[in-house]
């Protein structure tokens, strides 16, 4: 026990666990933030929402529309102005409430710009006219349900065919979302973590003051990199305990599968982390580099939504990224009950990557 409390790689690790606990910017950014994220988006697309439209009517005759609105709608008053409000029950899709406020279309297109409208609904020789950004999916919601409502309003939903919700695991947006975030969190800690670190205690001359001690240079970065595995560690069974708790995500397939795949992130983004800092010795420059690094792939590689939302031909290109590999191959070991075969592909080509650009980083690393 002695040995060990007098061994430089296990003095320098302590260290640098004191110096990462001892912050708690590090500890809130790191595993706080990432449960309050997923806890703020789980709830928010886990719901029954009420959908909320604001319709604004242009026109001083009156139209069909405002004869429905006189059957239908509850007279009521907002920011001055009179409104109609609409309601529809749905059981299965969510209720539905319009606001339509009578306005001119100047004030109209005022206020379609600053956001606090959806559409625009005009009159002209009885025919009923939508006007709205085609590009805004919000408002191509509003359209589609506002024309079926005014073409038929007593038997909207009758008239639809039967829908059936899906409540399988793996299909609610809290299940996509949570296998891309620990990705997104391993990432981040390493390259911040690592990179940054290294970066910092460059520009400050600490490592010229290291290597002048009796310190093998090897221990250093080891201590560096271990500590922020550990944490990785710990934040990833931190997130996955209160997303199994508040919305019952757990792993579906090969937990060995997922552990080895965890590992492999782990390597691929050391490497990288290693290979950012081998030379840069200004945090200015650090700090662009390591966004320059982070944030195509934050948001190219489907973190926060699908990449399949993005140009066909940039499709290819994307899966190529380590994060989109580390987030899919979690993905389907989540939802997909997937395992080492699975995912045996992203594993490897993540181990050669962290490989690769360590022993790159490694040749090219100055430590003065």
């Amino acid at each position: 026990m002695k040995s060990l409390k007098n061994n430089q790689l296990y003095r320098l690790i302590l260290c640098r666990f004191a110096e990462t606990v001892r912050e708690p910017e590090v500890l809130f950014w790191g595993i706080i933030f990432p449960v309050l994220i997923s806890i703020g988006l789980g709830l928010a697309f886990t719901q029954n929402n009420e959908s909320k439209f604001n319709i604004l009517c242009v026109g001083t005759q009156g139209t069909e529309l405002d004869s429905l609105l006189t059957i239908y709608g509850e007279k009521s008053e907002k920011k001055g102005k009179e409104t109609f409000i609409w309601k529809v029950e749905d059981a299965t899709l969510g209720n539905t409430t319009y606001h339509f406020i009578h306005s001119d279309w100047d004030n109209a297109i005022i206020s379609l710009k600053r956001g606090e409208s959806d559409i625009i609904v005009t009159d002209s020789l009885s025919k009923i006219g939508y006007h709205f950004d085609p590009n805004n999916a919000q408002a191509q919601l509003a359209y589609m349900k506002l024309s079926a409502l005014v073409q038929s309003p007593t038997r909207i939903h009758s008239a639809q065919p039967q829908i059936s919700p899906l409540t399988l695991k793996g299909v609610r947006y809290i299940d996509f979302f949570i296998p891309g975030l620990i990705a997104f969190g391993l990432m981040s800690s390493l390259l911040w973590g690592i990179s940054y670190t290294i970066i910092e205690c460059r520009s400050q001359r600490l490592l010229r003051r290291l290597i002048a001690s009796p310190m093998r240079k090897s221990n250093y970065l080891i201590a560096i990199m271990f500590v922020r595995i550990v944490m990785n560690v710990a934040e990833a069974l931190i997130l996955l305990f209160f997303a199994w708790l508040l919305f019952d995500v757990y792993i579906q397939g090969s937990i060995g599968a997922f552990a080895l795949l965890f590992v492999a992130g782990n390597v691929a983004f050391t490497g990288v982390a290693v290979l950012l800092s081998c030379r840069t010795s200004k945090t200015e420059s650090g700090t662009g580099l390591i966004n320059l690094v982070q944030m195509p792939m934050m948001l190219l590689s489907g973190i926060f939504f699908s990449y399949h939302n993005f140009p066909e031909w940039s499709i290819g290109a994307i899966k190529l990224l380590p994060l989109t590999a580390l987030a899919d191959g979690f993905r389907a070991i989540f939802n997909e009950g997937a395992g080492w075969l699975q995912v045996a592909t992203p594993t490897a080509a993540l181990f050669v990557l962290g490989a690769v650009c360590f022993v790159a980083g490694m040749r090219w690393f100055k430590w003065q």
